[in-house]
């Protein structure tokens, strides 16, 4: 069957229902023949999982492997000794065994590799979080509207099928009444990365100069060039653009059906405590997020639950998922399960799911197949908007000063939310022998947001703005689409 009659096919398939009666892998089978070589932009861990998964769809080969640590790109080599390999993902781009290249880099690598992808006509799955900064998001749909390609964030929980049992359950059948408000979670630990008293010298069999691609070229003092990038804001995002970004677009799925693209204000604080290590990023953060309708509140740490612990801190919900409270009761979600209970706590119903995975990167190879962006469960303007979250939340922990009481309770609507999540922080800092009202802890101006431009107006906006889009190092300038301002 040829290219074109066999994606007819399919549309005419999908369009008159009857694939409801078929299974996924049916479809699948009827479609292998129609191959997609992919290209893998980075050979590290997350890769190496996104390897195995992409390899075992029907149909998807993958032809071509780039990274910049020679070591790395060796160890992937082997296990796909058919794959081409490369240092510079330039060079990856311009092979024409690639129809669609994964970009599982630093994340100050993501945008601008996923730009260049998409300017060279491949087609594009990107790790969360989409974007480094504001500004290289936006410039990134602009690319995907540009070149007409297909973009996914790689959220998989978005393909989860118990998503949709969920905002039905939330919206269609209101079974627990309006949503009130919500309360985000990501409490895990994670532990120090170190602290040298002279600079790191960049591994030998790394180039380093395509490792920082559009990042400044800094002096590192963590132990670990590798995964530790995280939590330091040159290259990284820290927890919140980490796992922050998974959690926050489960509410914002779940919760506001996608309705709410940005927060029209933002007050957040945090800070670094505890390993006196050479991380920059939070590893407590707290954000409240006024939506104009539903408050919405975040807590996130990666502290143990005090000096002599080394589990996490305790909380109310899921570890890492999210609390809807309604006026009958209160939801919890979080990746692959979800719980409703009724206002005396009582388990009414309860979610099965399975995390999406495998599920996500179907959804992406058949939008590939079909050049049709709008089956994507997680297109670029989706990953954009939930991304968004965390970019705006970085910003008030890099724009804070020192907390005070005063200052945080100008938040109205939601703060008794809010007040439960200080008092949490508290609680947790105590146990470490510090507290929230001190100068190891900042606390940010109450910020307002224009979500149409994505900027900041009023009070504060000036030192918040410059934070939207970062310096890049020459030759790795993110492009200025016209689309996007």
């Amino acid at each position: 069957m040829s290219r074109l009659h066999r994606r007819q096919f399919i549309q005419s398939t999908l369009a008159t229902g009857a694939a409801a009666t078929l299974p996924v892998r049916s479809l699948w089978a009827n479609n292998a023949n129609e191959e997609i070589g992919v290209g893998f932009i980075s050979c590290g861990g997350r890769a190496t999982g996104l390897m195995r998964t992409f390899s075992r769809i029907p149909g998807v080969n993958i032809t071509a492997l780039c990274d910049p640590d020679k070591d790395r790109l060796g160890g992937a080599s082997k296990r796909f000794p058919k794959a081409k390999t490369f240092t510079n993902l330039r060079e990856l781009l311009e092979d024409k065994s690639v129809d669609a290249v994964v970009i599982a880099t630093c994340n100050h690598w993501h945008c601008l590799a996923a730009i260049w992808a998409m300017e060279a006509g491949k087609d594009v799955y990107v790790e969360k979080p989409l974007s480094h900064s504001q500004w290289e998001g936006r410039q990134t749909v602009a690319a995907a509207r540009k070149y007409g390609r297909i973009c996914q964030l790689g959220t998989q929980q978005r393909s989860d099928p118990m998503q949709a049992e969920i905002k039905k359950f939330l919206h269609e059948e209101k079974a627990l009444g309006e949503i009130l408000s919500a309360r985000v979670n990501r409490f895990g630990v994670r532990g120090a990365i170190g602290k040298r008293t002279a600079p790191m010298a960049p591994p030998k069999n790394v180039d380093y100069d395509l490792w920082l691609g559009p990042a400044q070229s800094e002096p590192l003092y963590r132990n670990n060039l590798h995964y530790d990038w995280h939590w330091d804001f040159n290259t990284g995002s820290g927890e919140m653009g980490n796992w922050g970004v998974h959690v926050l677009d489960d509410c914002r799925n779940n919760v506001f059906l996608d309705k709410v693209t940005l927060p029209k204000r933002i007050l957040g604080g945090g800070g670094r405590v505890v390993y006196n290590d050479a991380g920059e990023t939070p590893n407590v953060h707290f954000c409240y997020f006024d939506t104009g309708n539903i408050p919405v509140v975040i807590a996130l740490s990666n502290i143990t639950a005090g000096s002599s612990s080394k589990k996490s801190s305790p909380h109310p919900g899921p570890g890492s998922g999210y609390m809807a409270f309604c006026e009958g009761g209160r939801f919890e979600g979080q990746r692959g399960r979800a719980v409703a209970f009724d206002k005396d706590g009582k388990t009414i119903k309860t979610f099965k799911g399975n995390s999406g995975n495998g599920l996500h990167q179907m959804n992406f190879i058949e939008a590939v197949r079909r050049q049709d962006a709008s089956i994507l469960n997680s297109e670029v303007q989706v990953g954009h908007d939930s991304t968004g979250w965390c970019n705006l939340a970085n910003v008030t922990y890099q724009t804070g000063e020192t907390f005070s009481y005063d200052d945080a309770k100008q938040v109205q609507k939601g703060s008794k939310l809010w007040n439960s999540v200080l008092g949490d922080m508290d609680e947790l800092l105590k146990a470490h022998g510090l507290k929230l009202d001190s100068t190891d802890i900042k606390l940010s101006p109450l910020l307002t947001i224009d979500p149409k431009t994505e900027q900041f107006i009023g009070n504060g906006a000036e030192s918040a703005n410059q934070l939207l889009k970062r310096e890049y190092r020459k030759g790795y300038e993110v492009p200025e689409f016209p689309a996007s301002t």
